[in-house]
């Protein structure tokens, strides 16, 4: 059954983007997956098509409406997830995506300007993620990074299925370093280990390297990573 993606959006030109190039795009041409990306300003009411307003209680900028959000959403609501892409959501997370690629799909609102109505995210209990913390002109360009990281874990994407199994997060880890030819490059060359054809000791040497750089570069996952079976020391 093909996986199903639905954006609402102002900018539904922005679409397919990126998503239309490489392995979501093939996988897009090849029914893997569907995409629609349907514009909120459709679902105004009035001859200036509006779907913003000033804040109540003052402040700058504009606040997407719930009228036009809620009429938007319930056009295309069918049980699929419904993700709000704010800065102020929860971070995006590998096992988010493999929660999503499960699943038959998802329905993601793209904010704008200061924001969405508080009412409409309440009443719909939509999930609101973010995918980093810095501020982006709008939730396009987050709803790509949600989709692109959901399509690549669907079946028939990824040419090999262990590339998954293997890559950053998977095991709430940072991947390990990768080499490949010319052995010997500008002086350097790949580790010894990597070339020893010792399948277990290759594989001993990359959950070591892989512990050490995240140990080094996000002691956040570190923290939350089970306390890790002795491994041997990481070759340079």
């Amino acid at each position: 059954m093909t996986w199903r993606a639905t954006v609402l959006t102002l900018f539904p030109d922005m679409f397919p983007g990126p998503l239309g190039a490489s392995l979501a795009g093939r996988a897009l041409a090849g029914g893997i997956w569907s995409l629609t990306a349907t514009d909120m300003r459709g679902f105004a009411t009035d001859r200036h098509r509006t779907v913003d307003d000033t804040p109540f209680g003052g402040g700058a900028g504009m606040v997407l409406r719930p009228d036009v959000a809620d009429a938007a959403i319930a056009a295309v609501a069918d049980g699929r997830p419904i993700l709000a892409l704010t800065p102020r959501g929860r971070p995006f997370a590998q096992e988010h995506a493999v929660r999503l690629a499960a699943g038959p799909g998802a329905i993601l609102l793209c904010g704008r300007y200061e924001g969405i109505d508080q009412r409409v995210i309440d009443a719909r209990g939509l999930e609101e993620v973010s995918i980093g913390d810095y501020v982006l002109s709008g939730g396009e360009l987050a709803a790509m990074v949600v989709l692109d990281a959901a399509v690549r874990l669907l079946p028939g994407v990824m040419g090999a299925a262990a590339s998954a199994e293997e890559e950053s997060f998977s095991a709430g880890l940072l991947e390990y370093p990768h080499y490949t030819r010319p052995a010997e490059w500008d002086g350097r060359r790949v580790p010894d280990i990597l070339l020893s054809g010792h399948h277990a000791a290759i594989a001993a040497w990359r959950r070591a390297q892989a512990e050490a750089v995240t140990r080094t570069r996000r002691p956040d996952l570190w923290a939350r990573h089970p306390t890790p079976v002795a491994s041997p020391k990481a070759a340079p």
